[in-house]
Formats: C-alpha cells, sequence, structure tokens
C-alpha cells in the first residue's frame, strides 16, 4: 500500500508546520529533552518494535497505520526489525495488559495510541522503568514519553468548523446545531472540541452538544436521535460529528427522521468519502497517515539506536504529566467532493474504482469522478 503513496500533499503539509503549531496550543519553544535517555545501550537493525493500537472499529487503524509502520521499520532496519502488534479493542483494560506483555517480551522500543490518555500512565512508567522508551502516537498519553507524533488536532477541529459554516452560510443562525464530540478519554477530541467552538461560537446556535462514548456509531446514533426528539427536527440545520463513523451513526438517525442537513467527519474512510460523493455528508478531514505512521516509526527505529531525535520531530510538546516532548505535528485537509481526486486519489488511499462502486457509480459521474 505504502509504496503507491504519493507525497503532493506532505510537501504542502510540511509548509504548513509553523502556521499549524501555532494552533496545536501545547507545542513549545523551550525544553531540551533527551530522546534517547530511556535506552540503555543502542541496538543495531535487530530491534523489536512493540505497537499498540487503540481499536478496530475505526478503519485506519488496521488498515492504514499497521502495515505502514510495519513496512517503514523493515525499511529502516533492512528488513531484520520486527514488530510486534496488539489491539486494545476500545478497553483500557486490556490495553495495560498489553503493555506488560510487551514488556515481558522485552521489546526494544514502544509504540502505543491510548485508549485512556490518563489510564495509561502507570504503564508507561512501568515499560520505562524496564528500560523500554515509549513513543506516543496520535494521541498525547501520559507518563515519561520519548516521543510523540500526531495531527495538528485543534485546527482539525477549525478546519470541520469552518467547513460546516460554509455548508450553511446565510443560514447559519436560522436555526440550531448539534455538537458530536468524541470521547472524554481521548485527550485529541478535547483539541477536536476546543477548535470547532473557536469557529463556531458566536456564530451558529449549538442547540446539543454531546461528548460520545468511545467514539461508537451506536451511541452517536442515540445521542442524535435523542437531540432530535429534544430540538425538534424542524430546527436542526447541521451537526458537527468529530468523525466520520459517529457521522454514519447520525447520518442513519437523520434519515430516520427524515432530514438531510450538512454534517462532518473525520478520517476520510471509505464509506465517508462515498456519502461525501452522495451528499449525505458534507466533508471529512483528510489525514495523511503514511505521513504518521513513517515518523512514529522512524522515531521508534532511531530511539531504539540511540539516536537523537531533532531530525525527525523538531517540535515540542507538554502533556500533563511530561515537559518538552519531542514531537511532529502532522498538518490535515478538508475533504468535501470538490477535492477527492487531489487528496485521497491523488495521494494512493483509494482509487476511482474503490470508491465509485455500481452502488455510487451515478453519484460519481454527477460530480466527475471517473
Amino acid at each position: 500500500m505504502n509504496t503507491r503513496m504519493r507525497r503532493a500533499a506532505f510537501a504542502v503539509a510540511a509548509g504548513a508546520m509553523a502556521v499549524s503549531l501555532a494552533a496545536c496550543g501545547s507545542a513549545k519553544e523551550s525544553g531540551n529533552k533527551s530522546s534517547s535517555s530511556s535506552s540503555s545501550s543502542k541496538k543495531g537493525d535487530n530491534i523489536k518494535v512493540g505497537l499498540l493500537l487503540p481499536e478496530n472499529q475505526t478503519a485506519r487503524y488496521e488498515k492504514f497505520d499497521k502495515p505502514l509502520i510495519e513496512k517503514k521499520v523493515k525499511e529502516l532496519t533492512n528488513g531484520k526489525g520486527t514488530v510486534v502488534y496488539a489491539n486494545a479493542k476500545q478497553d483500557a483494560s486490556l490495553q495495560a495488559q498489553q503493555v506488560d506483555t510487551m514488556v515481558t517480551q522485552k521489546v526494544d522500543v514502544l509504540i502505543v495510541d491510548a485508549v485512556d490518555s490518563a489510564a495509561i500512565k502507570n504503564s508507561v512508567q512501568k515499560a520505562k522503568d524496564a528500560g523500554i522508551p515509549v513513543v506516543a502516537y496520535d494521541r498525547l498519553a501520559q507518563g515519561p514519553i520519548s516521543g510523540y507524533t500526531s495531527f495538528d488536532n485543534e485546527t482539525v477541529g477549525k478546519t470541520q468548523g469552518e467547513a460546516l459554516l460554509k455548508a450553511l452560510g446565510s443560514k447559519a443562525k436560522s436555526g440550531d446545531i448539534v455538537m458530536m464530540n468524541g470521547s472524554v478519554t481521548d485527550p485529541n477530541a478535547a483539541q477536536f472540541k476546543k477548535g470547532a467552538l473557536s469557529v463556531l461560537q458566536g456564530k451558529v446556535n449549538i442547540g446539543k452538544s454531546y461528548d460520545t462514548k468511545d467514539w461508537k456509531p451506536e451511541n452517536a446514533n442515540a445521542n442524535m436521535e435523542a437531540a432530535i426528539s429534544a430540538l425538534g427536527k424542524n430546527k436542526i440545520i447541521g451537526v458537527y460529528s468529530a468523525n466520520d463513523g459517529m457521522a454514519g451513526g447520525i447520518i442513519t438517525a437523520l434519515q430516520a427522521a427524515g432530514l438531510k442537513v450538512p454534517v462532518t467527519g473525520q478520517d476520510a474512510e471509505l464509506d465517508a468519502v462515498q456519502r461525501i460523493v452522495t451528499g449525505t455528508q458534507y466533508m471529512s478531514v483528510y489525514k495523511p497517515y503514511p505521513t504518521e505512521a513513517n515518523t512514529v516509526a522512524e522515531m521508534a527505529v532511531d530511539i531504539a539506536q540511540g539516536k537523537d531525535l531533532s531530525s525527525v520531530a523538531p517540535d515540542k510538546v507538554d502533556s500533563p504529566t511530561d515537559k518538552g516532548i519531542p514531537a511532529k505535528i502532522i498538518s490535515v485537509f478538508s475533504l468535501t467532493k470538490d477535492n477527492i481526486k487531489d487528496t485521497v486519489i491523488k495521494d494512493g488511499i483509494y482509487t476511482v474504482s474503490d470508491i465509485c462502486t455500481a452502488q455510487y457509480k451515478a453519484a460519481c459521474d454527477k460530480i466527475g469522478l471517473k
């Protein structure tokens, strides 16, 4: 998959880095933390990388992140490095057990995308005490983290909010919008929400706002049904959805009520792109997974081999428990029906045939996606 990825959009992302860091809010100028201080000795190419991803309901983790990280680790270690993988299936207790297993297996470095950023703290400390440095991936885990990479999360929320305002146009205050935020256990969700509110507050009427347990589509669906009941379907003019999975549950509830209003999303999942083609979902946020996956693989290999992180992680971020963590923050792109060709297709995430199956061919033809 990764060999097909082209980098045109990524060059733009790199160029926008300075701007995105200002929006992120957690990046710091100061701090001179050693990226390899947890490594007891330098390793060669024969390294073992532990990889813990948080859940498998969101398509990206199994389809993109895992294979991309595995491939990059192989590439960086001349085929000698291995990746030991586990998925927590949205269970923080299971993820803690998985960290214990990684410690027992004596991995050289551990990549963790935390189910619960606070709950993972003791496990991160346990890994460090065992001489295993931890790299936080996509979500900034608490505890003694040696490196971190993610997207510019507040900018994700701003991008969603700006798109919703554009979709609503002059009708932005003619009714209520519903905000469907992510899980409170995910620090990214708070940043998405903050970014969105910075754009939406004062420009729309927020009728209902929900923090959706575990990011689950069925919970978003139930919340949307409750919002329709509380506000009345004739009052709802748009929905801020923090990701595509929830957007799917939201749209099901809207359709059951006979409503069609602009709905945002995030992750550029295939079914979301297809909903964008048909017009049932207004937009998604495209996050260049190859850039993020390649970055975390490079961080992990460099840390395991005792190398400095300054070239791959030029930024610094703070968590609630740690300061000056070496990081790389990656920019994102608003995905609408107008730029599908220039984003997910151009970068090799999907082909036209992936998107424009028989069910969607007429809609694809209508927007010139051939």
